[in-house]
């Protein structure tokens, strides 16, 4: 490093309450040239819930590859250096994103998994879905099935994520399913796990075909198809 450089020692960032953040620089104040009594800066604040909602809505529509920092920056009211030190990187923001995204969700998944059969628990899932994946109120689609379709292998540990939390879905299915096998809900030659991929492999479809114009009402004829493949 050049002598011209040399006066910055460290560098850090501390959270303070509300989602503010301050960057503590310690610096030789003489070589860098300034003055005593010079202040070098104040905490950035922000709402981090809030700037999670516009950050989950940027990666929802542009994937995570096609969502840049500045698209990020931009929607969330912050600089690049807020969101690195608020969230460490672009990954990590996409990461607590996809919390949120879960979150948000989580009830109506384990609303429709707590139908008194495993029938109507599938049936409200697919339904659900259709609805959710359709509402006009967020961009179309489903962030965990698109948000990583593309992209290189700079994307890996992006796409791996993703993958980990559909089969964590996938599993709490299968568990749903294997219940209801074991309680007479479904034939005994019936498989959970394969029935809960074919179950997966419908939603993360619809998912697909929202996110291309697919409407609500089209969406529901094809939850209702794969229902006619329900074991009896």
């Amino acid at each position: 490093m050049s002598n011209s450089c040399s006066y910055v020692v460290s560098a850090t960032h501390r959270y303070l309450d509300n989602g503010c953040q301050v960057t503590y620089i310690v610096i030789d104040m003489k070589k860098a040239g300034i003055a005593a009594g010079v202040t070098l800066g104040r905490p950035r604040c922000f709402d981090i819930d809030a700037a999670l909602d516009q950050a989950l809505e940027v990666f929802w529509r542009k994937g995570y590859e096609g969502a840049s920092v500045s698209d990020l920056t931009e929607a969330m009211g912050i600089n690049p250096p807020s969101l690195y030190a608020a969230f460490g990187n672009k990954e990590g923001l996409f990461r607590k994103a996809l919390d949120r995204y879960q979150a948000s969700r989580a009830a109506f998944w384990e609303e429709a998994l707590d139908a008194p059969t495993a029938f109507e628990a599938v049936k409200r899932l697919l339904h659900g879905t259709a609805e959710r994946l359709t509402d006009k109120g967020n961009p179309p689609g489903c962030l965990i099935v698109q948000g990583a379709l593309c992209g290189g292998e700079e994307c890996d540990s992006v796409k791996a994520e993703l993958a980990s939390r559909r089969n964590a879905s996938m599993a709490l299915i299968r568990e749903r399913l294997k219940r209801a096998r074991v309680a007479g809900d479904l034939p005994a030659k019936a498989d959970p796990a394969g029935l809960a991929r074919y179950v997966a492999t419908v939603i993360h479809g619809m998912a697909v075909q929202a996110a291309s114009g697919t409407t609500r009402a089209e969406l529901c004829r094809v939850a209702e198809t794969a229902l006619r493949a329900w074991p009896r």
